[in-house]
């Protein structure tokens, strides 16, 4: 009888554990994450009003500690429903809301997403979301480089509007289309009255390799200056070995040179970045990246050949815990015209040391 009334115990014991576990895979769950990212820039082209190249959107201070990024963030997730809501402060919200409205410079996420099928992970988001284009994020950690390339700076960091997408069942490919505001917008300009357009195609064979496309068409500009715009994303990140990584990166544009036009200005940009992570703490990379913008589209000079600028940098990183990393980088541009400020001079090269010094939870 003992013996029954034990072995009835503990089968009980084992179907209410079973049945707890069940349940909790379906129930709501609300997370809370930080992140803070602080950094030093030497510039030896010594701006004055320490304010570096207007061309970049990040750690862009000189001879100052600064704060590029902090970002608090709250995730909601159930089975056929999700929502994030994250706030920022630092000069990355600074210089790359500068066009916001005041009350939306502080918001790096705010979106609703609906599953809309039963069987298949297909979704509709909406919302402020990160962009879809470009293989580097705000996030500094999530990087090969401590600081973001001429690509990333000068392409949407965030973008507003609605998507759906689609990942199926092995995990393999991710489509989605997307509905915007415009190029890195959370308002529309005024004036405008173009609703822009999206894709992204991810495609992961393996564990080792990630290919990319993303696209963005629409117009920026208000509608008596309306210019159509047309740009492709494309990357693939391949993990040639336990210990090292490279990602090989290349996007290109075209905007009519006047309303109406049947003629474009181009620009385009090649990127090479490689890791080499050297043990569980230690890990060097390097960057080598061009940027062709001669027209001034996205880029402005008003020099005779534009914004024709290579890049270089190298970097090290040390992970001191699991949620902290120190990094160090050494990065230099090269230009064909002298377009690189120097107090009130120009020039045609630029080298500075960065270190940055992140923290997560």
């Amino acid at each position: 009888m003992k013996k029954f009334i034990t072995t009835t115990f503990l089968l009980g014991l084992f179907l209410s554990k079973a049945q707890t576990s069940d349940s909790a895979a379906v129930q709501p769950k609300l997370t809370f994450s930080g992140y803070a990212e602080l950094f030093y820039t030497y510039d030896f082209n010594e701006p004055a009003n320490h304010i570096r190249q207007n061309f970049l959107y990040s750690y862009n201070r000189h001879n100052e500690v600064n704060l590029n990024l902090g970002l608090v963030k709250a995730a909601y997730q159930t089975e056929n429903m999700r929502a994030n809501l994250a706030l920022m402060a630092g000069t990355y919200a600074q210089d790359n809301l500068a066009a916001e409205q005041n009350a939306l410079r502080y918001v790096n996420e705010a979106n609703i997403g609906i599953r809309i099928s039963k069987t298949k992970n297909l979704w509709i988001d909406a919302g402020i979301m990160p962009s879809h284009i470009g293989w580097e994020s705000a996030i500094g950690k999530d990087n090969i480089n401590l600081t973001r390339s001429f690509a990333a700076e000068n392409s949407p960091y965030f973008e507003t509007g609605a998507k759906v997408s689609y990942t199926t069942d092995n995990g393999k490919w991710f489509i989605s289309g997307l509905v915007l505001n415009g190029w890195q917008r959370i308002a529309k300009p005024e004036g405008n009255q173009t609703i822009s357009f999206g894709h992204q195609v991810i495609y992961k064979p393996n564990d080792k390799i990630t290919l990319n496309s993303s696209s963005f068409i629409g117009n920026d500009k208000a509608k008596a200056e309306k210019k159509m715009r047309y740009f492709h994303d494309l990357f693939g990140n391949f993990q040639l070995t336990d210990q090292f990584s490279t990602t090989l990166g290349f996007d290109i544009g075209a905007e009519q040179k006047e309303k109406g036009s049947h003629q474009y200005n181009l620009w385009y940009s090649p990127n090479i970045l490689m890791k080499y992570q050297l043990n569980d703490q230690w890990a060097v990379a390097g960057r080598l990246e061009y940027y062709s913008d001669r027209n001034g589209v996205i880029i402005s000079t008003g020099t005779p050949n534009g914004f024709q600028t290579y890049g270089y940098s190298l970097n090290v990183d040390y992970t001191i815990f699991k949620n902290v990393i120190f990094r160090t980088e050494a990065r230099g541009f090269t230009s064909k015209d002298a377009i690189l400020m120097k107090n009130d001079e120009v020039l045609k090269g630029n080298f500075f040391l960065t270190t940055s010094l992140a923290a997560w939870f």
